[in-house]
């Protein structure tokens, strides 16, 4: 299989698909790699350190997708990158297709096959591809609240930690999945003081074993959630419903209601966000202000860290790269229950039922469209 990698074009984003070291595995494997000039540029990682490991280096996007069988990325395909998609494409890569209509319309009618590191599974029912980048998502999440809460950036104008004889920020954290146990660690670590809302009483569990008393662990309901925010300076949102639109868990009218100065970071801005006043910013321009409270949105969080988060996702994107390109993705998908529900898009057909729920599109699923059984009228 010849597998294409080219230069991510999402505002400020510096990750790339697969490193040197990837590409060198891919090749010992017997298949081919072709790679976008300067797409490593980011991590660091030259033209020549590609060709050395046996890839190699095309002068633009649409020359690597014109050779390549599997098209290996980080971020969503861009409009212009969409238009270079075809039938006999695999794409692999961060999909997010529930919030976005317009990108999942040009992926039905691209006729190519999209497989969405999001919705891969493990066998404890996690999102292996999607954990990495929650770990940096979460731990960033504290870094960007921190520096949106000084006065100059829009902030109330407090040091997350506090000093002695001066009381440190309230942070509350909605969702203790991944993210919100990265995002509990950092300020923690800082010396904040953090709340964290969840409707896992086993998860809640493990986060008090594993942090101790330092960590305040509530049960959210609406009235929790209302009395945490209204309290706090810092309120990260970390939930996720795997394929799904994130649920809008704080109100436009609660927003209205907290503190000048407060701060929010929607982590989960990729699937539409968690609160009402969200919409999704960039790297350049990161934040706004809605009645006094600061949002950071930026869509592509690790994007910021990209040396961290290539290698992290490279870690365990890999081993489905080499799967897909040794088996043909339709072997590698049937074989691999936990890879399957990662088909998002089929020749035409929705094959993620959140997907389809959330857009209205006829819901295939994706053992049936593989073996070409057509849809329950």
């Amino acid at each position: 299989m010849r597998i294409g990698v080219p230069k991510e074009i999402k505002n400020h984003e510096y990750r790339v698909g697969l490193t040197p070291a990837s590409v060198r595995e891919v090749v010992a494997h017997g298949h081919e790699v072709v790679v976008e000039t300067m797409a490593g540029a980011g991590i660091n990682a030259a033209d020549a350190a590609y060709e050395e490991a046996g890839a190699k280096v095309l002068k633009t996007a649409a020359e690597v997708f014109a050779a390549a069988d599997m098209i290996v990325k980080v971020k969503e395909p861009q409009a212009v990158e969409r238009a270079m998609l075809r039938p006999d494409h695999v794409l692999f890569t961060y999909l997010h297709l529930a919030p976005d209509a317009e990108q999942t319309a040009d992926l039905v009618k691209s006729g190519a096959t999209c497989i969405a590191y999001e919705t891969v599974t493990d066998a404890r029912g996690g999102l292996p591809l999607l954990a990495p980048m929650s770990q940096v998502a979460g731990r960033l999440s504290i870094q960007a609240g921190a520096t949106a809460l000084q006065k100059a950036n829009g902030g109330a104008g407090l040091l997350l930690g506090g000093v002695p004889g001066v009381a440190p920020a309230k942070v509350v954290v909605i969702g203790g999945g991944v993210v919100g146990a990265h995002a509990i660690t950092m300020a923690l670590g800082l010396g904040a003081d953090v709340t964290v809302l969840d409707r896992n009483v086993d998860v809640m569990a493990s986060l008090s074993h594993r942090f101790g008393s330092a960590l305040r662990t509530v049960y959210s309901t609406a009235s929790t959630v209302e009395q945490y925010v209204l309290d706090a300076d810092l309120v990260i949102g970390a939930v996720l419903v795997a394929g799904a639109a994130a649920p809008k868990l704080v109100s436009a009218d609660l927003v209205k209601r907290m503190k000048p100065g407060s701060v929010l970071v929607d982590v989960a801005i990729d699937q539409g966000g968690c609160f009402a006043t969200s919409h999704a910013t960039t790297h350049t321009d990161p934040t706004y202000i809605v009645d006094e409270v600061v949002h950071y949105c930026v869509a592509n969080m690790p994007g910021a860290v990209p040396i961290t988060s290539t290698n992290a996702l490279n870690n365990v994107t890999l081993p489905f790269v080499l799967a897909l390109a040794d088996k043909g993705y339709e072997k590698a998908l049937l074989d691999d229950p936990h890879l399957l529900p990662g088909l998002n898009v089929y020749q035409g057909q929705v094959t993620c039922e959140a997907v389809a729920s959330a857009l209205g599109y006829d819901y295939l699923a994706p053992e049936q469209a593989l073996k070409g059984v057509p849809a329950a009228a």
